[in-house]
Order: C-alpha cells, then sequence, then structure tokens
C-alpha cells in the first residue's frame, strides 16, 4: 500500500463485514451508509464521517447511491506525514464526527478533482487528511467523541456525548439545530425523540444541565454569581437567579451560605438585634 491510498467509492447494499491492519477515514458527498464499529454505529452521509482504527472490526451497508472517500492511512505510513503524530492520536478510538458545511464542501470538490485525475490521489489525500486534521483540532465536538450507540433513530440519541457537547458550549446559544446535528436527525425528529426518551424538551434539558453546573460553581467557587451566570449561558444575574430559585427553591447567594454554614442577609440583622437586646437586659 502506498503512503496513502484514497479512492472514490459507491457502497452497495450487499452487507460487508471485515477487519484490516490499516486506518480508514470514511466520509461521503451524497447518498447515506448505515456504519458499525464493534456493535456501536452510526450513519455515514454528507453531515457525518467516520474514523476506523486498523484492527477494529466493522461492517457496513450502503443505499447504492452514494459518492464516499474512502482513506486507507498504514500506521506506519504516519511518521512521514505532516503532523503524523497528532492524525496518529485521531485514531485511538473509533468515533464518528460531524462534517461541517465547509468540509462538505471540500470533500465535494476534491471528489470531483479524484474522478477527472486519478493520478493525483496522493495529493488530493493528503490535503483532505490535512483538511478533517484542522477542521478535529479546531472544533473538537462531542459528536467527535467516541460512538454512537445505534442506527436506530432513537439509538443515536446518546446521552453521553450530548452532555459532553453542551458542558463545552454552556456559555453559548445552544439550538435544537445544533443537538439535532450531532446526531444525524432533523430538528423536528430529533426533538421527538429527545422528548420520548427524556420525557423533557431539549431545551429544558440543556437549562437542566446550565443550572446543575451552577449550582456546583456556587457551592465550591469563590465566583461572583454574576460570572457564574455568565459561565453556565445566562444574560444576566437576575435571570440567573430565577431560574436558580425556580430549579432548587432556594436563591443562589442563599444557597451560598447556608454551604459555607454563614448566615444570610436576614439572619445577621436579627442576630445583630438579638445581641442588642441581650445587652439590654
Amino acid at each position: 500500500m502506498s503512503l496513502l491510498d484514497l479512492r472514490a467509492a459507491t457502497l452497495g447494499q450487499e452487507h460487508v463485514a471485515h477487519a484490516h491492519d490499516h486506518h480508514q477515514l470514511i466520509l461521503a458527498t451524497r447518498g447515506t451508509t448505515e456504519l458499525s464499529i464493534e456493535g456501536r454505529g452510526d450513519r455515514i452521509t454528507g453531515k457525518r464521517g467516520c474514523l476506523i482504527p486498523c484492527g477494529r472490526h466493522h461492517d457496513y451497508r450502503g443505499d447504492g447511491r452514494n459518492r464516499t472517500f474512502v482513506l486507507d492511512i498504514p500506521a506506519t505510513s504516519l511518521p512521514a506525514l505532516r503532523d503524523g503524530e497528532a492524525i496518529g492520536r485521531l485514531f485511538e478510538r473509533p468515533r464518528f464526527f460531524t462534517v461541517p458545511p465547509r468540509l462538505n464542501r471540500l470533500a465535494s470538490s476534491l471528489m470531483q478533482q479524484l474522478e477527472c485525475c486519478p493520478a493525483l490521489h496522493s495529493e488530493i489525500a493528503a490535503l483532505l487528511l490535512r483538511a478533517l486534521y484542522l477542521h478535529l483540532e479546531s472544533e473538537p465536538l462531542p459528536g467527535d467523541v467516541g460512538v454512537a450507540a445505534s442506527p436506530s433513530f432513537s439509538g443515536r440519541l446518546d446521552l453521553a456525548r450530548l452532555d459532553v457537547w453542551i458542558d463545552h458550549h454552556l456559555a453559548d446559544e445552544i439550538r435544537v439545530e445544533q443537538l439535532a446535528s450531532l446526531c444525524a436527525l432533523s430538528a423536528g425528529h430529533f426533538h421527538a425523540c429527545f422528548r420520548e426518551l427524556t420525557g423533557m424538551t431539549p431545551l429544558t434539558y440543556v437549562q437542566r444541565r446550565r443550572l446543575d453546573h451552577a449550582r456546583a460553581l456556587v457551592v465550591h467557587s469563590g465566583l461572583s454569581l454574576g460570572h457564574i451566570a455568565s459561565l453556565v449561558g445566562f444574560r444576566d444575574q437576575g435571570s440567573f437567579s430565577r431560574a436558580y430559585r425556580r430549579r432548587f427553591a432556594v436563591s443562589p447567594s442563599r444557597a451560598r451560605c447556608d454551604d459555607q454554614g454563614l448566615p444570610s442577609l436576614g439572619q445577621e440583622h436579627r442576630s445583630s438585634g438579638q445581641a442588642k437586646g441581650a445587652e439590654s437586659a
């Protein structure tokens, strides 16, 4: 095998199962392929790709209409590649990842180049791998970590994976569309499946996760409440305090005082008054 072996393929509807002694990148420009690695899988589309480490058993079945890049990377070739050591770390475990529109457009362009000039496959492979490395290095979404639980819609709602992504974006606006894309589902279908699985809407779930993290910061850190509010995505301290009280039936300032064994402001006033009364007596 050469340093990098790239080919454009249409994966058929027959079921294929195997393992090989090289790493593999699977990236589609159109169509769909159901792919599972050691029993855990996802759907390869223009929005989802996959990295398969060498030696990992996997199986797949295409729709017969897809157009898919298959890039084979011998582990022995990594030292000769630019950023080879870092690229090797991408293959430490099986992983599916989200393909942003700009990477999909690049892949589509490179697919055309490969079909027109197959002799340039090594150069195109190096460019594609470099673009993927830069994407995963700069935007490590939780969709890039681990493997989804099942190719079924409900199975792709991997809450542990979603939690990691949410936790990395607590300070940002989080939209249902973003969460749905991590599971390769439409926003509407994701919303329905998520509610069926958890009993709450996706945004209610995100709000609870924000407040659970805030609670730990309120109790265990010395950060100001305003700073904590911004860290977990609230626009101001007032809205944060109201949400916190609704969730935990206590204000964040009172929760902090109670945890530290300090009297609240009202208690301090009452204690002061009682002391003065005792002195007068």
